[in-house]
């Protein structure tokens, strides 16, 4: 299956970044195997996988701080490669581990990356706001006494000081609380309202559906790009959702049912795929609900389910 590809109505003109078969390899280990794909201008896009899938050195090749060994990548129209001096005056960059200095200050370190790009905290004032509304309490406190919410809200203000084009965030909410999560996602979506491109990248397969398009990464590969909702509609066969009183004993035995294509644990909840593809979901259901019943299942319950973007992913990355 090919994973290539911008919007189909887009062009290099409207793309903020376009890939095109970018290989990395450390030693033996392809950490990226001929990755191709486009970003739209104002797009939320982002990266979903594993850790050690390769989002991390994708991100560090686009923002000119890795070379890749093949293939070619622009962002704004700039080669990573060649460009990049005038690149790095216009990315804003999130790496996944926190990079500020621990000993300043909020507003300490604010100034100093201001500094850098030849600007002031006062002066760009207007794009970190929103941000920087929920720090002011906090301004005068050391960056490592944060906690870990706030240090990627300071993060996520010192990368966009300078009024970059496009912005690069890798796994920001990795290991914050629920809500940090969840108000982190909120700013992202104020950004984008207000025009600018961002890139992100998670293990959080939940947090797929607050981007307009996702790419599904897994050991290097892309194996799908679409918006969540196309990602989700490909799922292509019938969902189901089991539950029962003892659900490790009945997923055993679920998984020597002769047509049984898939079963994972989901939560509290079993999830499983027919190997049937021409067979109706009643049918399906009845059945699998008679097969569970034979085995001593009587308490289980069989409905079927709407796919996530996990479960995509998994039917995509199972063989």
């Amino acid at each position: 299956m090919s994973a290539h590809t911008g919007p189909s109505e887009g062009g290099p003109h409207r793309d903020a970044v376009r890939v095109d078969s970018i290989t990395r390899r450390f030693g033996s280990t392809t950490a990226l195997d001929k990755v191709s794909f486009a970003v739209e201008k104002g797009e939320l896009f982002g990266f979903i996988g594993p850790d050690g899938g390769g989002k991390t050195t994708l991100f560090r090749i686009l923002v000119s701080l890795l070379v890749p060994d093949a293939g070619r990548a622009t962002v704004l129209g700039l080669d990573v490669v060649k460009d990049y001096r005038a690149l790095r005056l216009r990315v804003g960059y999130m790496a996944g581990r926190f990079s500020l200095y621990p000993d300043l200050s909020v507003e300490e370190n604010l100034t100093f990356f201001a500094s850098v790009f030849g600007t002031t905290v006062q002066r760009e004032f207007e794009r970190i706001e929103p941000i920087y509304a929920q720090l002011e309490p906090f301004k005068d406190r050391r960056a490592a006494a944060l906690s870990g919410g706030m240090k990627q809200k300071l993060a996520l203000c010192c990368a966009l000081v300078h009024r970059p084009d496009i912005l690069f965030l890798d796994e920001p909410t990795t290991g914050v609380d629920a809500v940090s999560r969840r108000e982190f996602w909120d700013l992202l979506g104020v950004l984008k309202a207000g025009g600018l491109t961002t890139v992100v990248s998670t293990p959080y397969m939940d947090e797929a559906t607050r981007c307009d398009r996702i790419a599904l990464i897994h050991r290097g590969t892309l194996v799908g790009v679409d918006t969540p909702a196309g990602i989700t509609g490909a799922f292509g066969r019938p969902l189901l959702g089991v539950r029962a009183k003892d659900r490790y004993k009945a997923l055993l035995a679920l998984r020597t049912y002769e047509h049984a294509g898939s079963v994972y644990p989901f939560g509290d909840v079993m999830h499983y795929t027919d190997a049937r593809l021409d067979a109706p979901v009643d049918r399906i259901t009845s059945d699998v609900k008679a097969f569970l019943d034979a085995k001593g299942f009587a308490d289980a319950s069989v409905a079927r389910l709407t796919p996530t973007v996990e479960d995509s992913f998994i039917a995509r990355t199972a063989s």
